[in-house]
């Protein structure tokens, strides 16, 4: 795991420039390699390399070259079959000079040009110096879990695994796109391949971008499709991802420095740390956090999963101490990111990296099995309803009830029917991003200011889920959501929350469930072993139900949250406070509707933390880019 930063000029460089513009690139990420620092320079590029040493620790140096030096790769991630692709090029004749996967990738270009991507099971981001035909080739993994920013004006083209390294370099212009402002307040994260300045893009999951001087060619290497589900029946799908489930961990267990796991107790982690116990020789080291607030504090399942499993366990329960660490999250976070669980994943890294360098972790359970039930049934549900009742009736009707119908969370469960009204009224796409978005539609007209509604000239977030879930195969509602959160949700937001905080602490984080052999599974797999009688995961379930005990099988999903309302009523206030009424917020959003939101929110007449939390954030991060690359 490392930081990669780099910049080619088809008009040439000037080697002692180069050299000091790719020194304080690579300085700006020393968090995410501290072990050792590479750099290669020639008359067009420079590539810049910071290591975390996990796996060949003498010779894994980077940048590393092939064809006598004029093929040039810097690397960030981990190939977990560089050994069956290291065989299969030995056969071939290749002779390998170190016992690294990123000689493997060198290698496989030099076998299979673009095209061995397609060869890599791993998360992974590299460029590729090809001095001989002079491009640059970039390519990054298929779920997104590492990440690559790019960056052209003209001759030159400039990458790195963070902003900061782009800024650092002089490299990215100060510019905010309104659009990804927009996808920001939306949906609490920025959406690929927009960034939140204008002019630097994010390269795709599942993507590579071959650059010459004349042209960017661009291409989508993985396709995941939902259109042919196999039918099974649970039991058999459970011994199947049984099976898959033993691979992916043990695959990811290779390591040459100390090894654990994140365990929230949940069914995801819990069945992760399981298939670790199974295959080592040695107790798991597990890693869990909680808060003293108890509807947030998951220590106790975690604690029973720990004892079940005989792991070397290690907990620590969260102060609320948010102020002290929010304005490092930022940092780290380089772009705005309001996923409020960013706090509990700073926490539970800092901790894990006390007494591990690697951690398996149980991201990916819910966007590949079905968990998201609260989003997923009604979605299923309406869209039944939708087949059934005349698209005329539905909009004419049921869109002016919604309208209507009074949204109070002080309503009896079975007369909370607003959002369902509404999303009737609407079609699949449409009715799937409004339980998606955290900024409603009347909340955003009421609270972007004039210039900032002209300046997105119609523009709405709604353009970025429109394509995914109408260009996907799956024959269901539940299909088609399942492919937007994986190449959506999870990508845009778990992936990079996961990534950037992980690495400001230096440890290297593997999610064995997004395997894309494990994704593929289980887009293959029939609505029914997935979701039904009002659960999700049954496949999983069934599969714990042979490994842990029964309260972890049967408990119902908690996500890994913080007390965020409470927190900005308490001790969260007065820092929320000075970046939501202070700064350059008022270029975007509207003084008045913001202080009727705090106010509803401070008076506990309406819980409006979400997006409180949201702007807060980007008062942050306003703040901190102001000062410039620290």
């Amino acid at each position: 795991m490392c930081g990669i930063t780099g910049f080619v000029d088809f008009a040439g460089l000037d080697s002692d420039e180069a050299r000091s513009r790719l020194k304080r690139m690579t300085d700006a990420i020393i968090h995410r390699g501290p072990d050792e620092e590479g750099a290669y320079v020639d008359s067009f590029a420079a590539l810049g390399h910071r290591r975390l040493s996990i796996i060949d620790l003498s010779s894994g140096q980077q940048p590393m070259g092939a064809a006598g030096g004029q093929v040039q790769i810097v690397f960030n991630g981990e190939i977990y079959n560089f050994l069956d692709i290291r065989r299969h090029l030995e056969a071939r004749g290749y002779d390998f000079r170190t016992h690294s996967d990123t000689e493997v990738i060198l290698a496989g270009y030099m076998e299979w040009g673009e095209q061995c991507v397609e060869k890599l099971n791993g998360m992974f981001a590299f460029a590729i110096w090809d001095a001989r035909n002079r491009r640059l080739f970039i390519a990054r993994d298929r779920v997104g879990k590492k990440p690559l920013y790019y960056w052209r004006k003209g001759s030159l083209f400039a990458f790195a695994s963070e902003l900061k390294a782009l800024r650092a370099g002089g490299l990215c212009p100060d510019g905010i796109d309104a659009e990804a402002l927009d996808c920001y307040l939306t949906f609490g994260y920025i959406p690929a391949p927009r960034t939140i300045h204008t002019g630097v893009r994010k390269l795709q999951a599942a993507r590579s971008l071959m650059v010459t001087e004349s042209a960017e060619v661009q291409r989508q290497y993985w396709h995941l499709s939902f259109a042919n589900p196999r039918e099974r029946v649970l039991a058999d799908a459970a011994e199947e991802l049984d099976h898959l489930l033993h691979d992916a961990v043990k695959c990811r267990l290779m390591s040459e420095v100390p090894l654990g796991a994140f365990l929230s107790g949940g069914l995801d982690s819990s069945l992760v740390v399981s298939s670790m116990a199974r295959s080592m020789d040695r107790r798991v080291v597990t890693n869990a956090i909680g808060f003293h607030e108890r509807r947030f504090n998951e220590l106790p399942a975690a604690r029973a999963v720990a004892s079940h499993l005989c792991t070397e366990h290690h907990e620590f329960v969260v102060e609320p101490q948010a102020a002290s660490v929010l304005e490092r999250i930022v940092h780290h976070l380089d772009e705005p990111f309001a996923d409020s669980s960013a706090i509990p994943t700073w926490y539970v890294c800092e901790m894990a990296r006390k007494n591990v360098t690697v951690a398996l972790s149980g991201d990916g359970g819910d966007e590949n099995f079905g968990g998201y039930t609260f989003r997923y049934l009604p979605h299923i549900a309406e869209s039944r309803l939708r087949g059934i009742l005349p698209t005329a009736l539905r909009r004419l009707t049921l869109g002016p009830l919604g309208a209507l119908w009074p949204g109070s969370a002080k309503l009896p469960r079975p007369l909370r029917l607003k959002t369902i009204f509404e999303n009737l009224a609407v079609g699949d796409a449409e009715a799937f991003y409004r339980d998606l978005i955290w900024l409603r539609a009347d909340t955003r007209a009421a609270v972007y200011s004039a210039d900032f509604r002209a300046a997105l000239r119609g523009y709405t977030p709604f353009e970025e889920i429109q394509p995914l879930y109408a260009g996907c195969d799956a024959l269901d509602a539940l299909g088609r959501a399942q492919f937007t959160d994986i190449h959506f949700y999870m990508t845009e937001d778990v992936l990079v929350k996961v990534d950037r905080i992980s690495m400001a602490h230096a440890l290297e984080v593997r999610s064995p469930l997004m395997d894309h052999r494990v994704i593929e599974f289980a887009a293959g797999l029939p609505r029914q072993v997935k979701v039904g009688a009002g659960r999700g995961k049954l496949v999983m379930r069934q599969l714990a139900a042979q490994r842990l005990p029964r309260e972890i099988v049967e408990q119902k999903k908690s996500g890994f949250s913080i007390p965020a309302a409470q927190w900005l009523r308490g001790q969260l206030k007065g820092m929320a406070h000075d970046s939501i009424f202070t700064g350059r917020i008022y270029d975007y959003l509207e003084r008045n509707a913001l202080r009727r939101l705090w106010d509803e929110h401070q008076a506990g007449s309406r819980d409006h933390s979400v997006f409180l939390w949201a702007v807060m954030m980007l008062g942050l991060w306003q703040r901190r880019t102001e000062r410039g690359p620290v």
